[in-house]
């Protein structure tokens, strides 16, 4: 039970995320087969439309923006600043900070993570490590949904009885940006949202708002 409790936030998460999943699966496979009903087909299975390419670039569209909403964050927030917010470094402490601030080096604790005590190529990567994999992330996903939507897209061409595209073709298409910038677009506007809210709005208890009797214009203060 202690270790629950020490991991009950990603806990959570991961099971909402796989109910969500789920959900998700369950739904698209109602319309996918309603579809191929209207269309005089035959409908699929469960598994077989979870392991189709419909399903597929639906997923990773979404993984691919939320990705790229994290990365952008967190590689912004190292030179950019928002007074007021808790979502941003107080005002003057933009940039990479010292090593003292990073506790590496010879500034490193203890409890530091051994690389923080290396040198060289090891110390970079344990000091971009987060951006890197969600930056990795990102392009995985964009890849993942590029390939799936150019084989849905090419299925959806064919049974039109259109010539399929190639994979260029599809990724220069307004119907691949279409797809990419309506999500780019909610999530970017749900970082605005948390940055500039944040500075007026308080949560009591949570780590993503300051305390609730702090001025509005302290930055980078959280609850």
């Amino acid at each position: 039970m202690r270790r629950v409790r020490e991991n009950a936030l990603a806990l959570t998460f991961l099971v909402l995320f796989l109910l969500a999943l789920g959900g998700q699966a369950v739904a698209g496979l109602l319309q996918f087969n309603d579809q191929q009903v209207a269309e005089g087909a035959e409908p699929v299975s469960l598994a077989r439309f979870v392991l189709s390419s419909s399903f597929a670039v639906d997923v990773a569209e979404n993984w691919q923006s939320e990705y790229l909403q994290f990365f952008l964050f967190i590689m912004l927030t190292v030179w950019l600043v928002q007074k007021g917010s808790p979502e941003s470094k107080e005002l003057g402490q933009e940039g990479a900070e010292s090593d003292e601030e990073q506790r590496i080096g010879p500034h490193a604790g203890p409890d530091s993570p051994r690389w923080a005590r290396a040198k060289g190529m090891r110390l970079w990567l344990l000091s971009n490590s987060l951006g890197m994999v969600m930056g990795a992330v990102f392009l995985l996903s964009w890849l993942a949904q590029s390939v799936a939507g150019q084989a849905a897209y090419n299925a959806e061409r064919l049974s039109d009885l259109r010539d399929p595209v190639t994979w260029g073709s599809y990724v220069t298409s307004a119907e691949f940006w279409n797809r990419s910038l309506q999500n780019w677009q909610s999530e970017l506007l749900a970082v605005l949202s948390m940055v500039v809210l944040s500075i007026y709005l308080r949560q009591r208890g949570s780590p993503e708002s300051k305390p609730v009797g702090a001025p509005h214009a302290s930055t980078g203060v959280e609850g």
